[in-house]
């Protein structure tokens, strides 16, 4: 869809005037509407949504002289120029057919920063991925800052983009995270350097397929302008660098946990180098740091520690400052965090473990493991993670409403590992299941929980689902 009627002769673009519809309130409309409505735009919010925050939202821009209609986000409002739209609202809504229709382009909230900054703007070093965009993102804004660098963590993180792009605070360059969603809704996102940390079956509801989703993924590296950073282990990731249209010199970057090849940063004996950012990268190889230099030293978080490694040398950052960096770094909470040691053993939080494939990366981490797992499925199989994880499984604690599924994976894959099954959803079956966790454990084990699953089903979120394991950790161990 072209987006000619909103741009002026001079290439800028001039919303003085135009009748732009913000679809959806939020995180993201909030801000897109204040935006648009200071730049002379007649701007119209439809929202799904009637409720006592929908209000409270509404009110404050109705104030500023925005139109807002609660309750119908599916007619497109009559004389709209513009559709700028909430990621997570889907493709197939009759507000967006209803656009393409009248010939009307539609943005996402980062598009719409994109068109937004000024001719000075800090450029983005982007990351996407099925899992470990947060980390690899705070990751890569720590080791910028030790690099001496003005930078933020933005994006699908928690800070508004637009707020980032329009604020009075000057930076040299962004950290961006961005999802599936918002890439959907980008096309015209051109970023210094990107990466694509992995690809697993997620969000196929949204997208409608793999290949759909795999396709918004690979957006991120469209017209990058120094390096792709892809995953050597995960291949469709470089496959989506070669679909790539990208500016003449842009370099392919791998990652690898084994020892890298020239273009690739690795590891070898225990140490993080680069063999990609190097003069004569046939042959010398740069060391950034040690593998204990990662918090946690997991497998997945090393990955992680690479690919924000990756993108922080393209942009030209000296070794010691990517060692500074991961040093300095510790992830958010219920990301495989370490919360306690009773009877010599170790119990861990991965509540943000909530599908399959970063249950997987979690598993992998340890040797031992007594897995405290379920929760909402969302349409997932466990048939391969179970297969893949059956020889670490010393035993495993079900819970949730689709906890059945995983067990019946357990029965066909692994036989032999005893399970618990806990026939209950309330949130304090948390503390029956570390219990039932403590009794089948041995001194050596890792009490695991890596759900794989949504938390919806009993709790608020992953967040209060993390908590409340560490809790009955903690009564346990007093």
């Amino acid at each position: 869809m072209g987006s000619g009627q909103v741009t002026s002769t001079s290439g800028l673009f001039d919303f003085q005037g135009k009748h732009v519809t913000v679809a959806g309130l939020g995180v993201s409309g909030v801000p897109a509407a204040k935006a648009l409505h200071a730049r002379g735009a007649v701007v119209t919010v439809v929202n799904d949504g009637d409720d006592a925050r929908a209000r409270e939202q509404a009110a404050e821009l109705e104030a500023l002289g925005i139109t807002v209609r609660l309750g119908d986000g599916s007619t497109l409002p009559e004389g709209t120029e513009l559709v700028v739209t909430a990621p997570g609202w889907q493709p197939g809504k009759p507000l967006f057919r209803a656009a393409e229709q009248a010939g009307v382009p539609v943005w996402g909230d980062v598009e719409l920063a994109w068109r937004l900054r000024g001719p000075d703007a800090a450029p983005w070093l982007a990351v996407t991925g099925t899992n470990g965009k947060t980390t690899t993102v705070q990751m890569l804004a720590s080791i910028l800052k030790a690099a001496g660098l003005r930078t933020a963590a933005v994006g699908n993180i928690g800070v508004s983009l637009l707020d980032a792009v329009l604020g009075e605070e000057e930076y040299d360059v962004l950290a961006v995270e961005l999802s599936s969603y918002q890439l959907h809704w980008a096309p015209s996102l051109r970023a210094h350097s990107a990466a694509v940390l992995n690809l697993a079956p997620d969000h196929l509801d949204w997208h409608g397929s793999m290949e759909a989703y795999a396709r918004d993924k690979g957006r991120i590296y469209e017209g990058n302008k120094v390096a792709c950073v892809y995953n050597v282990a995960d291949p469709a990731t470089e496959d989506l660098v070669r679909e790539a249209d990208v500016e003449e010199g842009c370099r392919a970057i791998g990652f690898t946990l084994g020892a890298p090849g020239p273009s690739q940063l690795g590891v070898v004996d225990g140490i993080l180098v680069d063999r990609a950012f190097v003069e004569n990268r046939q042959k010398n190889a740069q060391e950034l740091a040690e593998v204990s230099d990662v918090h946690p030293p997991a497998p997945h978080n090393i990955a992680n520690a690479l690919a924000a490694a990756a993108l922080a040398r393209a942009f030209g950052v000296p070794a010691g400052a990517v060692r500074d960096g991961l040093r300095a770094f510790r992830p958010d909470a219920h990301r495989i965090a370490h919360v306690a040691d009773l009877d010599g053993v170790a119990y861990v939080d991965d509540s943000k473990a909530t599908n399959t494939h970063a249950a997987e990366a979690s598993l992998a981490a340890y040797e031992s493991i007594v897995w405290i797992a379920g929760g909402l499925a969302k349409g997932a199989t466990f048939d391969e993670l179970v297969a893949t994880s059956a020889k670490r499984l010393r035993g495993a604690v079900l819970i949730g409403a689709d906890r059945a599924l995983i067990r019946d994976a357990l029965a066909r894959h692994a036989p032999e590992v005893p399970v618990v099954d806990l026939d209950r959803t309330d949130t304090g079956a948390m503390l029956q299941a570390v219990a039932e966790a403590k009794r089948l454990a041995r001194p050596g084990d890792t009490v695991l929980l890596a759900p794989a699953c949504a938390s919806m089903d009993m709790f608020t979120n992953y967040n209060q689902r993390g908590d409340a394991f560490a809790a009955a950790v903690r009564e346990l161990g007093a």
